[in-house]
């Protein structure tokens, strides 16, 4: 499912259209080009990539050129979608001509569409400067991973009338800001419903209820592929590791016994040359 590159605007008419918008996470050309074909129209390569690819314990330790990188092998594979980069932890946060520089080398040096940034309030000045220099900039707010040790942890946010009514103010100054969506994670389905109705750019959730503009998963989380825990609001479309590692016994066995490669899989000789390596039989 080819069709013309979707940009920016397409994806805020969806919103105008009522029509739900599909996110993915992508971490290499193979998955992008997947996602692509299968009509995704958001590609988020995630920071998640530090604890799903890298092994790291959190999305803290992830950096610039793992994300460039990882960007970089993902625009290899995508044609239609949107794409967008995650920048990393300290890229955007320390001063406003920083975040400017790293986040046009993400459109300058691994091709994405546009990057997101986690935040509220405090970084909305940062969002209209990259914004004025042309760098279309993707909200999150709610959980935030990158500081979720100052947030007391992986925990639902909003759940009180505090907090909920600063995520509507933040929600409010992201899109006064000039971002062209925000991603809403782990808040109440009810509060993310209230910021949606309230902001006329797209609201993205995960982990925040039906009533969101889209929705966006790790793909995987999605494909069952990593084990080490499962968030609540992650719903399992294949369970894909239990195969991988099924598939790789077999063949493990298989050379262990010789029984791979036969000789349908492998190359076989023929004429003048294959004589050459008849055995002499006396």
């Amino acid at each position: 499912m080819i069709g013309k590159k979707l940009t920016v605007r397409d994806i805020i008419n969806q919103k105008e259209a009522g029509e739900k918008i599909v996110t993915l996470t992508a971490y290499d050309a193979s998955f992008g080009r997947l996602l692509d074909r299968s009509g995704v129209e958001i590609i988020l390569v995630g920071d998640s990539l530090g604890m799903v690819l890298l092994g790291y314990e959190s999305t803290v330790p992830v950096t610039m050129e793992e994300m460039l990188h990882h960007c970089r092998a993902v625009k290899h594979g995508v044609e239609r979608a949107l794409l967008v980069g995650d920048m990393p932890f300290l890229s955007y946060q320390i001063d406003k001509r920083e975040a400017i520089a790293n986040g046009g080398r993400f459109l300058k040096e691994a091709g994405c569409d546009a990057v997101k940034v986690e935040g509220g309030l405090e970084i909305c000045e940062t969002v209209a400067a990259m914004v004025r220099a042309g760098i279309p900039v993707m909200g999150h707010i709610g959980l935030t991973p990158q500081t979720a040790g100052a947030l007391g942890g992986y925990k639902v946010q909003g759940r009180d009338g505090e907090s909920a009514r600063r995520l509507l103010a933040e929600a409010k100054g992201l899109a006064e800001a000039g971002a062209f969506a925000i991603v809403l994670e782990c808040i109440p389905d009810k509060l993310a419903g209230a910021i949606t109705a309230s902001i006329p750019i797209p609201t993205i959730g995960i982990g925040a209820g039906p009533q969101c503009d889209g929705q966006v998963l790790v793909i995987n989380d999605l494909l069952g592929m990593f084990e080490k825990f499962v968030p609540s609001f992650v719903k399992r479309y294949a369970d894909l590791a239990p195969q991988i590692v099924g598939g790789i016994t077999a063949f493990r066995d298989e050379v262990k016994s010789g029984a791979y490669p036969d000789a349908e899989h492998s190359f076989v000789m023929q004429g003048e040359v294959a004589d050459l390596f008849k055995q002499d039989k006396g």
